[in-house]
């Protein structure tokens, strides 16, 4: 489970800024998607969340709140075991910051929130 959290936490992070970028080139998102989800970049993450993403609907899925417990577990055993994980340390500070923002009960995919606030 943390190696399957390591990766979730990197690939939502990269989701969200992909998403992220198209939004401000004025790309039309969901045409953007469903071109890329059967490339590459194709991931659960991409076919379930993509378009709530764009949406801006975080109220379902795997909240922070748990991800971060997660996330957590992953970084003690790393300096445990000697791992280096300095996208999953990033990603935890931001939703480090989402939390504290009052989005604990939100899903992952709300990393994409920090990138659209001013």
């Amino acid at each position: 489970k943390m190696v399957n959290q390591i990766c979730i936490a990197g690939l939502l992070q990269g989701l969200s800024e992909g998403i992220h970028f198209a939004q401000q080139a004025g790309l039309d998102v969901e045409q953007v998607i469903n071109v890329i989800k059967h490339g590459a970049a194709q991931s659960w993450q991409m076919e379930n969340r993509a378009t709530t993403m764009n949406k801006n609907q975080f109220d379902f899925g795997f909240a922070i709140d748990w991800m971060r417990k997660d996330l957590g577990f992953c970084l003690a055993e790393a300096k445990q075991n000697g791992a280096q994980l300095p996208v999953t340390e990033l990603v935890d500070s931001y939703y480090e910051q989402l939390q504290q923002q009052g989005e604990g009960r939100s899903d992952t995919s709300v990393l994409i929130k920090r990138l659209t606030q001013k």
